[in-house]
């Protein structure tokens, strides 16, 4: 056969992907901060950086490393630039140059090239399908790779997503990364981060990690969606006329869902109040923003202190954004709605939670009286002095770490500010700038303050306040576990 060659970009771009693949680590912030000072333009650095991690880096077992975070955090990080000033914006783009040049000089990851790639036409889209439900059984992830070259010329990109998240979603209870992997990238398409010219080849690497099985360690529960299928069926969710958009008629009962999910212990009966919620007529957007306030209720109540245990709100706002899109299947958004609570991620948040309700309004109440610029500066110094974390934890204990006490006091803060009804605008902008220090997370934490910042927009009155808190408990959990990355870039500020 004629030697591959690797995927080759437009002469437009490929000149700077070269360079975030060719630097080498200890040089790639100094030079890429030249280049955004230069004039090159921060989505033009964040596209270079995308495809640079999806041609140069292979994905290794599990889901960290190679290209899912970078990919992932694409959307999230666009729109953190555009609520920073100055040379700010440029932070969260270095973050990700960073994490790329990372990922293409680790063993586990590079050398990789991605070859050019022969389409394989099955017979026409429904053998096509066919095929790569096939190879889905299979675990044949370079055969679903052929087939997707061909799919996507050939039948609406809508539809090859569809097919692509019915098999994502199931796939949830096994890593949340099987439903956020491919749902965020194609928000980064549809929003516009990234020119759809570029869909068959950034997809590629989403195709592939959709197509495997699961790796080790085994799962230790048995899969839900037999169980979720049966209520499907009970209540005739796929056989009865779905409301889509929601209205104010539905505020008490989206509130009232809301709250009982954020109640709840076990976290196996949410599907049950979603399809009774859905069979009573709550429309599709209404339930998604019910399971919105739930997952901040149960967010709130987390003992967790794994800094990348953001799945709760960036899952459930992938979820809602998803709920909107034209095209996708009524059976794959019945599905998103009852499968939130299945990933691990997720679930491990069962084993440590407080009773609710929380946060403890009686300590808020305490706190003494401050202005709103005093009480920005009080959170933002609970959250720069939280305690320092010992290393061996981060990497051998990451799963099980709880929080430490003093998250609680940056809770209570911010709880206060809400209250205070001061401006939720400058508190989101202190909590961008806070959230630019963290490189440890490969991106959780920026996907994480969008998120928040997204549902809070996107939540009625009065709950939406409890996403603000949430960004500040993520922030405080996040913060001062690696900022080499910020860190280096203060160096070079003070140096220019």
């Amino acid at each position: 056969m004629p030697t591959p060659s690797r995927v080759v970009y437009p002469d437009t771009i490929e000149p700077l992907v070269q360079f975030i693949e060719d630097t080498p680590p200890a040089e790639i912030l100094d030079r890429a901060l030249e280049k955004l000072r230069a004039g090159v333009a921060t989505g033009t650095m964040l596209t270079a950086s995308a495809l640079a991690v999806t041609r140069s880096t292979e994905m290794p077992p599990g889901h960290h490393g190679g290209p899912l975070h970078p990919l992932a955090g694409l959307y999230a990080v666009s729109k953190t630039v555009e609520r920073l000033k100055g040379e700010q914006r440029f932070v969260p783009v270095l973050q990700h140059v960073a994490l790329t040049n990372k990922h293409i000089n680790h063993p586990a990851m590079g050398p990789y090239q991605l070859l050019e790639f022969a389409e394989e036409d099955a017979g026409g889209f429904e053998a096509a399908k066919a095929a790569f439900l096939a190879a889905v059984q299979r675990g044949e992830w370079n055969k679903s790779d052929h087939l997707f070259q061909w799919i996507w010329k050939n039948a609406p990109p809508i539809e090859a997503f569809d097919m692509l998240m019915s098999v994502a979603i199931p796939k949830n209870f096994h890593d949340d990364h099987y439903f956020v992997f491919p749902g965020t990238v194609w928000r980064a398409f549809e929003s516009g981060v990234l020119d759809k010219a570029l869909l068959p080849v950034v997809m590629r690497p989403v195709v592939r990690f959709v197509t495997r099985s699961p790796v080790a360690p085994n799962n230790p529960m048995p899969s839900p969606i037999p169980e979720i299928e049966e209520l499907i069926e009970e209540h005739q969710l796929l056989n009865r006329i779905l409301r889509q958009r929601t209205g104010e008629d539905e505020t008490t009962a989206i509130g009232e869902l809301g709250e009982a999910i954020g109640r709840v212990d076990v976290f196996a009966e949410i599907p049950k109040l979603m399809a009774k919620a859905l069979a009573d007529g709550l429309s599709l957007e209404g339930a998604g923003e019910a399971l919105s306030i739930g997952a901040a209720g149960l967010f709130m109540r987390s003992l967790g202190g794994n800094p990348m245990d953001v799945h709760l709100h960036t899952s459930i706002n992938l979820r809602r954004w998803l709920l909107r899109l034209d095209g996708l299947s009524i059976r794959n958004k019945v599905l998103l709605l009852l499968t939130w609570q299945s990933g691990p991620e997720i679930r491990s948040t069962a084993t440590r939670i407080e009773p609710a309700p929380r946060p403890d309004m009686a300590a808020v109440a305490k706190l003494p009286a401050r202005t709103q610029d005093e009480l920005l500066d009080a959170i933002a110094y609970s959250i720069y002095h939280q305690p320092p974390t010992d290393p061996s934890t981060l990497t051998n204990n990451l799963g099980s770490m709880q929080a430490v006490p003093e998250v609680e006091e940056t809770v209570n803060l911010a709880t206060q500010y809400v209250k205070s009804g001061y401006d939720p605008q400058s508190f989101i902008a202190r909590l961008a700038e806070i959230v630019c220090h963290d490189n440890f997370t490969e991106m959780h934490a920026f996907k994480h303050h969008q998120s928040i910042v997204e549902e809070f927009n996107a939540t009625r009155e009065p709950w939406r306040w409890m996403h603000l808190v949430c960004g500040a408990r993520a922030a405080a959990i996040s913060f001062g576990k690696d900022m080499k990355v910020y860190e280096e870039y203060l160096e070079l500020l003070h140096a220019a």
